[in-house]
């Protein structure tokens, strides 16, 4: 019996290698996200965390190594087909369509096909954990303000019915008290069975919230454990943590 199946990994890098041109961000990266944990991928600016997201989604492809997904190889799938397995992203930035309406950026989530049928149950559910976007839901997207925008693109994400949300850098630039909603909603959302890689500046709280986590130092994978056992680690604190 395979690694994965023995210790239920949804998904699986191994020995990875990425490059941009003839630069290499990734180095032999190797990390397993467990079925219904959140795993938090932490690391400094250009340490490879977002490239890591862009190979796992098939924006980039590894030069050398594999991805494996439930097992399967993702080697050739495109990135248009990986949220048909339900692997879905919230890019950094958010990239909603600033000109539609909160409503029609939530439905353009639920284009999957594993999605379209429970399309109105996913809406109801989205609107429960973020009832403002129900508020709105005639508003166009880039009206919102930076943290609704943010819970727009994560439901809009949560449309798609995931396996896999990967959350990239999801409370960057909000002010405290919509950091911690972010937190606690990404809390309730692996709760409701969903697998979670959560790449975040902040490195605490990330280690806090997640089950495990590994260190990314310019894309070489440095530490990798239980993230409560990181956060007492003293060569993270600190670089990451100022202690």
């Amino acid at each position: 019996m395979p690694t994965w199946a023995r210790n239920s990994s949804l998904l699986r890098l191994e020995s990875v290698d990425a490059f941009y041109g003839d630069l290499q961000a990734l180095f032999e990266v190797s990390f397993e996200v467990r079925d219904k944990e959140i795993l938090a991928l932490v690391g400094a600016n250009a340490a490879g965390k977002t490239t890591t997201l862009r190979v796992i989604s098939g924006l980039v492809a590894p030069r050398r190594g594999q991805v494996l997904f439930n097992g399967d190889d993702l080697g050739r799938v495109p990135a248009h087909r990986r949220t048909d397995f339900g692997i879905v992203q919230v890019p950094e930035g958010r990239r909603l369509f600033p000109f539609m309406t909160v409503m029609e950026n939530l439905l353009l989530g639920a284009h999957p096909e594993r999605a379209r049928a429970e399309r109105n149950q996913s809406l109801e559910y989205v609107h429960a954990l973020f009832p403002v976007l129900a508020e709105r839901r005639a508003q166009l997207a880039g009206s919102l303000s930076g943290g609704e925008q943010q819970m727009c693109a994560i439901g809009r994400a949560l449309m798609a019915k995931p396996r896999l949300l990967m959350l990239d850098e999801p409370t960057l630039g909000l002010a405290p008290v919509l950091v911690g909603k972010i937190f606690e909603t990404v809390r309730t959302i692996n709760a409701d069975g969903v697998t979670v890689l959560l790449v975040e500046q902040n490195v605490r709280q990330a280690l806090t919230l997640a089950h495990r986590a590994c260190v990314l130092e310019s894309g070489r994978l440095v530490l990798a454990g239980p993230a409560r056992d990181l956060l007492g680690d003293e060569r993270l604190k600190r670089a990451y943590l100022g202690m």
